[in-house]
């Protein structure tokens, strides 16, 4: 049995009880098993300890066999000194610290359902490893724990925004022009958007808001789209144009076209249309994130990214290629991709790292007024009986399915934990009691 299987029992304390003594015979009483320590160092801090009456304060360690204390170093590590139990399933050798004290051994000892229970999960080869329990969820307490999993999931987010922030010398306009330059690609499209925005600067788009015609010729071309072909329509040939003297004017370095991806895109979301859809945002705004920052209510992000492609977009969807006239409005399903991806992401960590808590509720807000993604992982946890009821709750969902489910880490899910430690014939729906 792995060691985070130990560390599970003895956290919740599910070993047995009766006459606990360690391998030289010392009685022992568990008053306290210590905090979880999820850094370097051992496993619990802060244990209370009492060996034949006498209360000892400090450290845990816990592996699966006794000599793994050795092969892991700790013998010759001062910060396994403190430690004053030695928790292992089976005690092959006697070990000492630093000091060449010896430290006291706890063979552990628990139900072996417990084991069966765990190890039924982490054979199951179903779409979560509980699906065939997953009706005795108390719906109620999985709906309360939305809201750990959906912070969870935007704390993870931070560490990414805050990178490029760095990079970006904490500008967070630069930063979040590149995040939303990404979403705005989808998946699909997503890196050479990114990539985009890394070559060309929204300082230099800045200095041409004010010209739609300068912005797309800028964005085509620094996504190397104007090199395709030699010949085209007046709009292709004089966006090329442009962009030659803006090329030589700011030294840009295209990426290359052939990075962009069209096939099984619907012609709405082909990288084209896309583009000209970001032209006419940077076009039609003035310090957006500043504005995301001031706006309270999601209607009046809306109004913000109501845009459309330019007039040319009308009758085509790439270059060259004309088609039935239709304007190419940024829909709502695109809209609210940005919002979840995008909006709400930056201003939790804008919030964080500035301390202000009412962005992050702010933020949270907003997910719960849009609707429910539609893919895969959702479809799925409906099928197993849960209510999504929105962007908050379809996040926190795909958190729970990527994170935990994924990885088979059971022993970390409040669900999958409580299934682990129920006997095999309780019958009992899965609850905080």
């Amino acid at each position: 049995m792995n060691e985070a299987f130990l560390q599970h029992v003895w956290k919740h304390r599910l070993f047995l009880n009766d006459e606990l003594k360690t391998t030289d015979g010392q009685q022992v009483e568990v008053i306290h098993p210590g905090q979880v320590n999820s850094d370097a160092g051992p496993d619990f801090f802060n244990a209370r300890i009492k060996l034949n009456g006498t209360l000892w304060a400090g450290n845990v360690e816990i592996h699966t066999q006794a000599s793994d204390w050795n092969r892991h170093g700790h013998e010759t590590d001062a910060a396994y000194n403190n430690v004053v139990l030695h928790v292992v399933r089976k005690s092959d050798q006697k070990i000492r610290n630093e000091r060449g004290e010896l430290v006291p051994a706890l063979e552990l000892n628990y139900p072996a359902q417990l084991e069966l229970n765990y190890q039924e999960l982490l054979q199951s080869d179903q779409w979560i490893a509980c699906a065939d329990r997953f009706h005795e969820v108390d719906f109620m307490v999985l709906q309360i724990r939305f809201h750990a999993l959906m912070v969870e999931r935007l704390q993870e987010k931070t560490k990414a925004v805050t990178d490029r922030l760095q990079q970006n010398k904490n500008d967070w306009n630069e930063t979040f022009y590149q995040f939303l330059a990404r979403n705005f690609g989808m998946k699909i499209n997503a890196v050479p958007f990114e990539l985009l925005a890394q070559a060309l600067p929204l300082q230099v788009l800045a200095k041409h808001k004010n010209n739609l015609f300068q912005l797309e010729a800028l964005l085509f071309g620094t996504a190397g789209l104007l090199n395709e072909q030699l010949l085209g329509d007046d709009y292709f040939l004089a966006l090329r144009k442009e962009y030659a003297f803006l090329y030589k004017k700011y030294q840009l370095k295209p990426i290359e076209a052939h990075i962009w991806k069209f096939l099984r895109l619907r012609p709405v979301n082909f990288p084209t249309i896309r583009l000209a859809q970001f032209a006419a945002l940077i076009h039609q705004s003035s310090a957006l994130f500043s504005s995301l920052i001031e706006l309270e209510r999601l209607q009046d992000i809306r109004r913000l990214f109501q845009v459309q492609a330019s007039e040319y977009w009308d009758t085509h969807y790439r270059f060259n290629k004309e088609s039935s006239k239709r304007k190419k409005l940024l829909g709502d399903a695109t809209f609210q991709n940005l919002i979840i991806n995008t909006v709400v992401p930056f201003l939790f960590v804008y919030g964080e790292y500035h301390n202000q808590q009412a962005l992050k509720d702010r933020a949270l807000t907003f997910l719960e007024q849009i609707p429910a993604e539609a893919n895969s992982i959702v479809s799925n946890w409906e099928k197993l009986g849960v209510e999504v009821r929105s962007a908050f709750d379809s996040q926190a969902l795909i958190q729970l399915k990527n994170c935990y489910c994924n990885p088979k880490k059971c022993l970390n899910c409040h669900f999958g934990a409580k299934l682990i430690n129920q006997a095999a014939a309780s019958g009992n729906k899965m609850t905080d009691e």
